[in-house]
């Protein structure tokens, strides 16, 4: 670490990134088609990228030659709104055929691009693998000395229970230095998530009031109106359990219950993330709901007796003095009444009651929420008088709309954001080894002794038992619905 900085020595300005070279494992999947190429090509045309990179594209099949290979990346990005640029992007664009068994033609295409970019060159291995695979790639990497000099960019899941993330990094360590290890969750790397770190600790409004005498509940909500949109062998492999409690619902839990850091530094946020999730309680089975939407199992390469979750919702605590006695509410899933990324957070009660008749006094308590969405605001919801020659109370908003506040702003897409993060060696919004273990070790007892699977309609918000989970108080859900 640069002492009083709390950031790793070798984090780079990106002003001096130095050249590249870019191995993108999965070159031709969904990912490398819809994020990564388009957050590439856009990295470049703003200059934020190094000016000399290569990107070579790898796995088990070969698209054909590299010419077919950029006409394919070429037709993906045609959706895209911007493709300036496309004629200096495209000659960096090569593909090579590897597997685990067999790194040696990639580990020879590394090498030649070095050499064209000279002395000083850095490599970054993305691997958009599943998880079975992840090891296996990780220890060819080592054997053919790709690994050298290089970061290693993973995707989630980041193993599949405790036993298999230990086993993961472990092998990781054989091979990467720990700072050289960047995990991703693309949710981290969204400016709507950041922003829970500045309104709570840039302001002196809220942080006084971030705790278990102001605070009734907390819910994260993450519900999705979209199916499984082609990707059958993933979710049926994978489940919506292990794809996104133990990684972006869980992260987002982190900068929401954290403690203050002494400062906004990798190794700061790390450590009060690390804190919080040690205090989290073990999820309770009895308070976990699995569901799977109507009509899941007639879909293409879902097995016609399959038990695969498309829907979780969970209730757990944090154990510390802040958050003691208050329930975190974690939902998503897939077909459900609208896509959603929002936090709320409840205040308490007034602790007594002295409008006449109640004023109509009714319905929810004031809540602050959070949409951690492409629009990102902050609205707190609050009671108000209402106009007129009575003393009635109703339900007044006050409004943060982050584009309107910061029109002429430019924020970076997530994969972009942490694409970058990356080339400079900023860890701070990827996931450490000790959260990835915690977390499993949080999600075993549901792994190992999960729900009955409930079958909810397309387009609603789960299962009845998933709705009577928060109480009387429900979930919040967009006015309209």
């Amino acid at each position: 670490m640069i002492p009083g900085t709390g950031k790793p020595r070798d984090m780079e300005p990106e002003s001096q990134l130095p050249p590249h070279v870019i191995v993108l494992f999965g070159a031709t999947g969904d990912l490398a088609r819809r994020k990564l190429f388009p957050g590439l090509l856009h990295l470049q045309n703003a200059g934020l990228l190094p000016e000399e990179f290569r990107v070579i594209g790898s796995g088990r099949h070969s698209p054909g030659t590299d010419d077919e290979f950029r006409r394919q990346i070429h037709d993906a990005l045609q959706d895209d709104e911007d493709i300036s640029g496309w004629d200096d992007f495209a000659p960096r664009l090569s593909f090579t055929v590897s597997s685990a068994e067999d790194g040696k033609d990639l580990a020879e295409a590394v090498g030649a691009a070095e050499e064209e970019l000279g002395e000083g060159a850095r490599r970054l291995v993305y691997l958009s693998v599943p998880p079975t695979a992840m090891l296996g790639m990780v220890t060819m990497l080592g054997e053919t000395g790709i690994a050298e000099r290089s970061r290693l960019v993973m995707e989630k899941p980041f193993g599949t229970d405790l036993e298999s993330a230990k086993e993961l990094n472990a092998g990781l360590k054989e091979v990467y230095r720990e700072q050289d290890i960047f995990r991703i969750d693309h949710f981290l790397g969204k400016e709507s998530v950041q922003n829970i770190l500045a309104l709570r600790f840039a302001n002196g409004l809220l942080e006084p009031i971030w705790n278990r005498q102001n605070i009734r509940y907390v819910q994260i909500d993450v519900p999705e109106s979209i199916g499984i949109e082609g990707r059958a062998s993933f979710m049926e492999s994978t489940g919506t359990f292990r794809d996104m409690i133990s990684t972006h619902l869980f992260q987002i839990l982190g900068f929401v219950a954290l403690e203050p850091p002494v400062q906004i530094t990798p190794a700061q946020l790390h450590e009060e993330k690390e804190k919080v999730f040690r205090s989290v309680r073990a999820l309770d089975p009895s308070r976990v709901v699995f569901g799977q939407y109507d009509g899941y199992r007639d879909e293409d390469g879902v097995a016609d007796d399959s038990d695969v979750e498309t829907f979780v919702a969970i209730e757990t605590y944090v154990d510390n003095w802040r958050w003691f006695g208050v329930p975190f509410y974690l939902r998503t899933g897939k077909s459900m009444g609208a896509t959603r990324r929002t936090v709320t957070i409840g205040f308490a009660e007034p602790a007594m009651e002295m409008f006449p008749d109640g004023g109509g006094l009714t319905g929810p308590p004031s809540e602050l929420v959070l949409e951690l969405s492409d629009d990102p605001t902050a609205e707190l919801d609050v009671r108000a008088k209402v106009p007129g020659p009575d003393m009635k109370i109703g339900r007044g908003r006050m409004c943060l709309d982050l584009h309107d506040s910061f029109p002429d702003a430019e924020p970076l897409e997530a994969y972009e954001r942490l694409l970058l993060d990356v080339m400079k060696g900023d860890p701070t919004l990827f996931t450490s080894t000790k959260e990835v273990e915690r977390l499993w070790e949080l999600c075993d007892p549901v792994l190992a002794d999960p729900p009955p699977v409930q079958t909810y309609e397309k387009g609603s918000w789960g299962p009845q038992a998933a709705l009577d989970l928060p109480g009387e108080r429900g979930w919040r859900v967009p006015e309209d619905q």
